[in-house]
């Protein structure tokens, strides 16, 4: 049975996805177009950080961020194995089921456009496109997507 619960990142099967996903990111994009949050980013007090498990396998990862006036999605990776299997889905029912405990009026995100798995299940659980946000700069690569939940 699949489990999403709040986790620590720095334990050991969150840190060892968070790790693939960073190198993932490394691999796919060049420096200035990575803005994922190291492990110790994602231990601060304004991110609810979550993992999805089976056992004690930990096949996903998927945080919030507490952001001015809204919630930011971040740090969603799934285990290779897992894929295709709801963990992403139920990661960021999470998260949007937090966001609407603390009465956030939209999710927003960064992904890029040669994620299509990522896109396929934003698109699906109801994003949609929207202008660059935040601190984030103009690159060829990144999409910016927003969900009301209000």
């Amino acid at each position: 049975m699949l489990i999403v619960e709040r986790a620590d990142p720095r334990a050991p099967g969150p840190r060892a996805l968070l790790e693939a996903s960073h190198s993932l990111m490394r691999a796919l994009f060049p420096p200035e177009d990575n803005y994922f949050l190291d492990v110790e980013a994602l231990c601060s007090p304004d991110i609810r950080f979550f993992a999805a498990r089976e056992g004690n396998r930990t096949l996903g990862t998927g945080a919030l961020a507490l952001r001015h006036g809204y919630g930011e999605v971040k740090s969603m990776f799934t285990a290779t194995e897992a894929r295709g299997k709801g963990v992403g889905r139920a990661l960021l029912h999470q998260i949007e089921d937090e966001a609407r405990a603390l009465h956030l009026p939209a999710l927003r995100l960064e992904t890029a456009a040669a994620l299509d798995a990522a896109l396929r299940l934003y698109t699906r659980e109801g994003f949609t496109p929207r202008n660059i946000f935040g601190d984030y700069c103009p690159n060829q690569t990144s999409i910016f997507m927003e969900k009301p939940l209000a």
